[in-house]
């Protein structure tokens, strides 16, 4: 399968409801036969990126190109995009089959090719034993295979995802992660993916839009977000479980000396950052190790709460005597709460982001989604 075009082109693209903006400048530029990933909370706009798109929202402001062609101007059938949704939303009395063959047959196309192309799609997800059973017969993961079927089978020039995945148990959830992406890969399809979950969007896309309120955050491959948010509230979504608030004692070129609730720690800096300034401080929880005696980045700790996770054990320690700052670590050593510890980071993992104006204070417990 080969796209239809060379790019696809979003240029301030916004969506206001009730007078305020639910997507705003939104400029993107997606390659054919990529994989993107729109991520971000409940309520940042992905969805409503991915509905502009689609066709089923109109635009507030900007427009959206393939290649020379506007195509936000065009009704949703007329676009020729393929979309997965997040219910599968089948046709619970047709077959597989059938349900595959629905699109093609509204089409026009001659039984023939119907038929060619039905069979080919429900081989292509591996459904050949299940084509005459009905949607109610099949696992959730099997209905997924059957929304996916019938979005490809039209061969469409991108495939748009919502949230796909959102409905099945966690081992579903891993296998058809792979199935998607061999689908793309095989298929050369471009793809454009919303997802809340960040391991997800990590493990699937070529790059990723972080979205929050409505404005993008970032855009990057998946280590530049993986190793370095452009901002705190990137490194919170993406998995930075430590966020501190503290102050600025000293800058040197990149080196940022940071002090405050009883810390002194040095960390690099990830913006324009001044003495005296108030700062969060990033930091994974595989990044906090537990080390022997004294020296620079030393946090002295008491043990709270162990998790055991197979090869290693999640672990939340509070400063000082144990009634400090949480702090999140990943370590194969074997701890008990109570436990009296020395932490230490390296300064190059300790990212050091400026805090705007009007910032919410980050929380103390960032949560992981999925």
């Amino acid at each position: 399968m080969t796209s239809e075009f060379r790019e696809l082109r979003l240029d301030g693209v916004g969506r206001r409801f009730s007078g305020k903006d639910a997507l705003a400048d939104l400029d993107l530029t997606i390659r054919a036969g990529e994989f993107i990933a729109l991520l971000g909370p409940s309520g940042c706009g992905k969805s409503t990126a991915l509905n502009c798109l689609a066709g089923l929202l109109p635009l507030t402001s900007g427009s959206i190109w393939q290649d020379e062609k506007r195509i936000d101007v065009l009704p949703p059938e007329k676009r020729g995009f393929g979309m997965v949704f997040q219910n599968y939303a089948l046709f619970p009395h047709m077959s597989v089959r059938r349900n595959v063959a629905f699109g093609l047959q509204m089409r026009k196309l001659s039984k023939a090719e119907v038929a060619r192309r039905t069979e080919e799609a429900i081989r292509l997800v591996q459904l050949e034993e299940h084509a005459a059973k009905l949607p109610g017969q099949l696992s959730g993961g099997q209905q997924q295979r059957v929304a996916i079927a019938r979005a490809v089978v039209l061969e469409p020039s991108l495939v748009l995802m919502d949230e796909p995945l959102s409905n099945l148990d966690a081992k579903l959830r891993l296998e058809m992660r792979t199935e998607i992406r061999r689908l793309h890969q095989s298929l050369g399809l471009t793809t454009v993916y919303v997802t809340h979950d960040q391991e997800e969007a990590l493990s699937l896309a070529d790059r990723l839009v972080v979205l929050r309120a409505g404005r993008v955050q970032q855009v990057g491959t998946p280590e530049e977000l993986h190793a370095t948010p452009a901002n705190w509230h990137v490194a919170d979504f993406m998995g930075f479980r430590n966020m501190i608030e503290m102050t600025v004692a000293r800058v040197s070129g990149d080196e940022v000396v940071l002090e405050g609730e009883g810390l002194r720690l040095v960390g690099t800096a990830m913006g324009s950052i001044s003495t005296g300034a108030t700062v969060v401080a990033a930091v994974r929880p595989e990044d906090v190790r537990v080390v022997e005696g004294e020296g620079d980045n030393r946090i002295p700790a008491t043990v709270d709460v162990v998790e055991y996770q197979g090869r290693e054990l999640a672990v939340e320690a509070r400063t000082g005597t144990g009634s400090g700052r949480a702090l999140h670590l990943r370590t194969d050593q074997r701890l008990a709460p109570e436990d009296r510890v020395s932490l230490a980071v390296e300064p190059q993992r300790l990212l050091v982001y400026p805090k705007e104006a009007g910032d919410p204070a980050p929380t103390e417990l960032a949560e992981v989604t999925g």
